[in-house]
């Protein structure tokens, strides 16, 4: 019975988070605040581990793939449907589940345990819209940008040490990255992508919005947010695979 408590209570906190705003220009600063504060700043660690990931899938293809039976453009093949199949529209989202939706979780959280909360629902203020409703779209504007971005990094830094390492040339790499490539791949990322942003801001501010108790129960909102948010995007992920790729 708990979970359809629960399933309910977060439909109708995303359902009263988009009712009509009052005042959209209120709205548009905050959007654009959560753009910088999810985004922006999560820019560095996305691209680091996008280079990183790149290089890595790179050196561990040629490892494996030590044939003369295998053309070498096999690996930037596999490169490239790493990191725009699963990589980037799977694993940024889950790292992001970590920074980002503990971040929402213990801000809506700390506002609950403070009241603050409970001072803007008695001045007539939506509060599930006037704190959730920016982040989520804040969210589903930015992710894509974040995931492409990954793809580049990464396809261009197993470039690099590709050649770096002397496992494949410019040439055959991008031959590879080139070979069979179906635009509908990077659609069906995107699909992901924002599937996902609209998972970890929501299911966030739920575990933060409904915070009761002190600042212990606020690290457990944090918690709980992002273990639930990794749970339904891996759950989520399939069900798109199957859905599009099938």
């Amino acid at each position: 019975m708990q979970l359809f408590y629960h399933t309910g209570r977060y439909f109708e906190l995303v359902f009263n988070a988009f009712r009509r705003p009052e005042r959209f220009s209120i709205y548009w600063k905050q959007i654009v605040h959560e753009v910088d504060k999810i985004g922006v700043q999560s820019i560095g660690i996305i691209s680091l581990l996008s280079l990183f990931m790149g290089a890595v899938i790179c050196i561990q293809t040629a490892a494996n793939i030590d044939s003369g039976w295998i053309p070498a453009y096999t690996i930037g093949f596999t490169v490239r449907q790493t990191l725009i199949l699963e990589f980037c529209p799977t694993i940024i989202p889950v790292i992001m589940a970590g920074k980002v939706g503990s971040n929402i979780a213990s801000e809506i959280g700390t506002m609950r345990i403070k009241e603050e909360i409970d001072a803007l629902d008695i001045m007539g203020v939506n509060s599930a819209g006037f704190l959730i409703l920016p982040k989520i779209v804040a969210a589903l504007f930015i992710f894509p940008f974040l995931v492409v971005i990954s793809m580049f990094l990464g396809i261009g830094a197993g470039a690099v040490v590709g050649e770096m390492a002397g496992v494949v040339g410019y040439a055959d790499y991008e031959i590879g990255i080139q070979y069979d490539f179906k635009p509908f791949q990077v659609i069906y990322a995107i699909i992901k992508t924002v599937v996902f942003a609209f998972i970890i801001t929501s299911v966030s501010a739920y575990h933060g919005y409904y915070t009761s108790g002190g600042a212990l129960e606020v690290g457990k909102s944090s918690t709980q947010a992002v273990v639930y948010s990794i749970v339904l995007i891996m759950v989520t992920n399939y069900i798109i695979t199957q859905l599009l790729l099938v």
